[in-house]
């Protein structure tokens, strides 16, 4: 309990103290991410359902729901994949490259890139949650988006510094748990989808989880390819690159 606690302390706005954030404590945090960000998922879900209600268009609807979640999340992750693709388009070496992550500010790539980002997860979204069961699909795509985190961490990813939060869950997760947890989120998009659409939906899940993971795992594989391995701002950007992927599969069957 401490554990997701912790995650939610980390990882939302939600005004809990948890326990301390180390090597220790870390892989049980990064396992209790979907869990953790339940509640902002929720919220989220039943902002763009309600806006759709109005007879708002989805990419209104959607686009309050994203704003509500980067709120909820301070806006934790789109802010790693801004750093991270300021990082992968700077055309300089390994070491230049992690310092301008490090730095405060964004560059036009990253900037270019959340922009992308949010378009696609508000118009999948919007479109998502044309109903309550729709709206269930979007809060599931929330939730199984942070797996990535704990996908993303396996012990074979290494850091990229001897420092930071990547450096501190870097290969904490055990390979077979990372694998058993994308296989059971898997399984959960599935059954979302044929709550939502029937068979033709869960079929859809299928697709959308697994093409979610597939983008998350290249992701990482360039990190350590350009950077040597991964950083909390990766672990960000593998966080919106699986949930905007997810959004865009589902929708596939409407």
């Amino acid at each position: 309990m401490r554990a997701l606690l912790s995650a939610a302390g980390l990882l939302t706005v939600l005004p809990i103290r948890g326990g301390r954030f180390d090597r220790r404590s870390a892989p049980a945090m990064m396992v209790w991410a979907p869990v953790a960000v339940l509640p902002i998922a929720i919220l989220v879900a039943a902002v763009i359902w309600g806006v759709r209600l109005l007879h708002a268009p989805a990419a209104v609807a959607g686009l309050l729901g994203v704003a509500t979640l980067a709120l909820g999340t301070r806006a934790f992750h789109l802010d790693g994949l801004a750093d991270t693709v300021d990082g992968f388009g700077s055309g300089w070496d390994r070491d230049r490259a992690l310092s301008i992550m490090r730095r405060g500010d964004v560059g036009p790539m990253g900037v270019t890139a959340m922009i992308i980002t949010v378009g696609l997860q508000a118009y999948g979204f919007g479109v998502l949650a044309e109903d309550a069961t729709g709206a269930l699909v979007v809060a599931v795509i929330i939730c199984l988006s942070r797996t990535a985190l704990a996908v993303s961490c396996a012990r074979s990813v290494p850091s990229a510094r001897p420092d930071g939060l990547g450096a501190t869950v870097a290969g904490s997760i055990p390979v077979p748990a990372a694998v058993i947890i994308g296989l059971v989120s898997i399984m959960v998009l599935a059954v979302a989808g044929a709550l939502d659409r029937g068979p033709s939906g869960a079929q859809v899940g299928v697709i959308a989880a697994m093409a979610g993971y597939t983008g998350c795992m290249l992701l990482v594989r360039h990190a350590i390819k350009r950077f040597g391995g991964v950083t909390g701002d990766v672990l960000g950007a593998a966080v919106e690159i699986t949930a905007t992927i997810m959004a865009a599969g589902m929708i596939l069957s409407y």
